[in-house]
């Protein structure tokens, strides 16, 4: 099966790379070809798909846990600026690297590194469903190299969070990245949800950020913005939000880091924490000798609210107080 699963990601990796046009990876610190991981001295590869609050964040927290931990290590840090065919072209590098272990951040870049690097540990993170994505067989048993934490957010929650701010909401606008598997599971359970909640989903695709306000007004006339944690979306956030507010239309996220970028509110995850949680897990690999394949996927342990009052005023929506009173604030 995890054969299977390989050839799976080559073919999605394929046809990504097609539809993208490549760019320079943003290097970080340089890794070199000679192993480390004798002791607490570690040689790390990390793919970051693209720069955003919330991968940064995880990224951060990630090498947060080293840190604490008192470990020593060598990070080659790439982002690839949201190009799959960039992230890609790091994976394979990180493949022909003596290196310990790999971190790949967002689905895409999972995918990639998943189907280059095969004879080392590879931990992902800010992947909503890698079953769905074809990088491991089940969440409980990974069954291969790969294997890491979920950014599963809590949609029907976030819905409920909508209703409660735009109580007389029936049509909700959906942006998405149609090249990202995580954001057509996160539609789909977007529209599972609406039913039990009188609300219709409304959804346009984008392949590059500068079609996000094209997408916007085609969308037509909606109640609301709903925002999943789609990578290319969340990255070219600003166009969406000033739409929403010229339109007086609220916007909802699905995590912080978007709020923090103008949406008024959401229930989601610390993605600093979830990194931290996936250092964790790499440390156990490390130094504890722990098997990808048998290590069950992690998911974020609590959800909280944040809301951005300025946006919401912006645009035209109050929230509620026994909300606020729970929120943290942006």
């Amino acid at each position: 099966m995890f054969t299977s699963r390989k050839t799976k990601i080559a073919a999605i990796l394929t046809a990504g790379a097609l539809a993208l046009t490549g760019c320079s990876s943003d290097g970080g610190a340089g890794g070199g070809d000679n192993a480390g991981g004798d002791g607490d001295g570690y040689k790390i590869g990390i793919n970051q798909l693209v720069q955003h609050p919330a991968l940064d964040s995880a990224t951060a927290g990630f090498k947060k846990a080293f840190e604490d931990a008192g470990v020593n290590v060598e990070f080659d840090e790439q982002n690839a600026n949201g190009e799959q065919s960039t992230a890609l072209t790091i994976a394979q590098q990180f493949g022909s690297k003596n290196l310990d272990l790999v971190l790949s951040v967002a689905t895409p870049a999972a995918q990639a590194t998943a189907q280059n690097v095969q004879n080392t540990p590879v931990l992902f993170t800010a992947v909503t469903d890698p079953v769905s994505a074809d990088l491991i067989d089940s969440m409980e048993k990974p069954g291969g190299n790969v294997t890491g934490t979920s950014d599963a957010a809590p949609v029907d929650k976030q819905l409920d969070l909508l209703k409660e701010i735009v109580p007389d909401a029936k049509k909700v606008g959906i942006v998405y990245a149609s090249g990202e598997v995580n954001s057509k599971v996160q539609v789909d359970e977007a529209k599972k949800a609406a039913k039990s909640r009188d609300l219709e989903i409304m959804t346009q695709t984008v392949t590059n950020v500068t079609e996000i306000p094209q997408a916007v007004q085609a969308l037509g006339d909606v109640d609301a913005f709903y925002v999943p944690t789609d990578n290319l979306v969340v990255s070219g956030i600003s166009s969406l939000i000033q739409a929403a507010e010229t339109a007086k239309i609220p916007v909802i996220g699905a995590e912080s880091g978007t709020v923090e970028g103008g949406a008024v509110a959401t229930l989601g995850i610390d993605y600093n924490e979830l990194g931290r949680q996936t250092g964790e897990m790499a440390l156990r690999i490390l130094r504890e000798g722990a098997d990808p394949a048998t290590m069950p996927v992690e998911t974020a342990k609590q959800f909280t609210y944040m809301v951005n009052e300025d946006a919401a005023k912006r645009q035209g929506v109050t929230i509620p107080e026994k909300i606020l009173n729970e929120a943290e604030k942006a």
